[in-house]
């Protein structure tokens, strides 16, 4: 009467309890996949001008889910018109890579693309932006501004949707007025970012940045 071979022990549990691993692992990443593919519209009214004021509202899962956030109230905010005073001297910052980025033509592109798409996955309904940007130093402005300029022609054409960037070349200044109703598929937003991040442009641009500062 032949042997048969002795198994050694724990080996088909192991097995078994990898199995079970790997079907728990894809069964959750199904669940992601279709909770990120339900629809989220978010309903809003921000404006800025010493601090954040308004309120957000987010609609998710057909209804399941709904949230109101209000931002926070300042006591004493600066007028709507006319510039907003400074209280100290103007500093210049000790580094502008930032701006070397935005010199890099590859980067540029990538980052209005990448903008482009993101715009073009939000359903828009009834979306106003105003915002007012300078950075305090007329050159730096002007650089940041060789890539917002052609943005801001782009999406100021887009349909359901009023957006305007107005540049500030002598004061250090961020004022924004916005309101609407957005619906976008967060799973979209998701492989848009991923893109972006896997992008060689992206990291070729950083790359050069860090070595030339």
């Amino acid at each position: 009467m032949a042997k048969q071979p002795l198994r050694k022990p724990g080996k088909l549990p192991n097995k078994r309890m990898f199995d079970v691993v790997l079907q728990v692992i894809g069964v959750v990443l199904l669940v992601v996949v279709v909770l990120l593919a339900l629809p989220l519209t978010v309903r809003f009214q921000i404006s800025r001008q010493q601090t954040f004021q308004g309120w957000i509202a987010a609609r998710w899962a057909f209804g399941l889910v709904h949230i109101r956030l209000p931002l926070p109230v300042s006591g004493h905010t600066a007028p709507r018109s006319g510039r907003v005073q400074r209280k100290r001297p103007r500093q210049k910052p000790s580094s502008r890579k930032p701006l070397a980025l935005v010199r890099n033509g590859k980067f540029r592109r990538r980052i209005f693309r990448f903008a482009s798409d993101l715009w073009r996955a939000f359903r828009k309904r009834d979306v106003s932006i105003y915002i007012r940007l300078g950075l305090g130093d007329p050159a730096d402005t002007g650089q940041l501004w060789a890539i917002m300029g052609p943005l801001a022609g782009l999406l100021a054409n887009v349909r359901q949707a009023r957006l305007e960037l107005v540049p500030e070349f002598s004061d250090a200044v961020f004022e924004l007025d916005s309101r609407g109703t957005i619906t976008v598929i967060p799973l979209q937003i998701v492989c848009l970012g991923l893109l972006l991040f896997l992008s060689p442009a992206i990291w070729q641009g950083i790359i050069q940045t860090r070595q030339a500062g």
